[in-house]
This record gives structure tokens, C-alpha cells and sequence, in this order.
């Protein structure tokens, strides 16, 4: 295994970054499934909240 120097190493990082195609699928699918499961936790803990008055 020959060394990379960290400017090489940051050249091929940024390079490889910009190739990249589904980040934002990614992000939109993540996003999508924490919204879904904060909805999912408040539609079922509303139904534990009781009114003793």
C-alpha cells in the first residue's frame, strides 16, 4: 500500500464528491422517514393522553 499525501488525498475526496449521484435521494429518503416516524410517535402517544378532570 504506497502513502497519499493529504493534498492528493483531499483532491481525490473532492473529486469523488462531485461524482456522487444519489446524495440527494438519500437526503430526501432520510428526511422523509424521520418525519414519518416523529408523525407515527405523536399519532400513537396521543392516544396514552387521558383527561381525569
Amino acid at each position: 500500500m504506497e502513502h497519499t499525501p493529504a493534498a492528493a488525498w483531499i483532491a481525490q475526496a473532492a473529486g469523488a464528491a462531485q461524482q456522487q449521484g444519489s446524495g440527494n435521494l438519500l437526503r430526501v429518503v432520510l428526511i422523509v422517514m424521520v418525519l414519518g416516524c416523529v408523525l407515527t410517535a405523536w399519532f400513537l402517544l396521543r392516544g396514552y393522553k387521558r383527561k381525569d378532570d
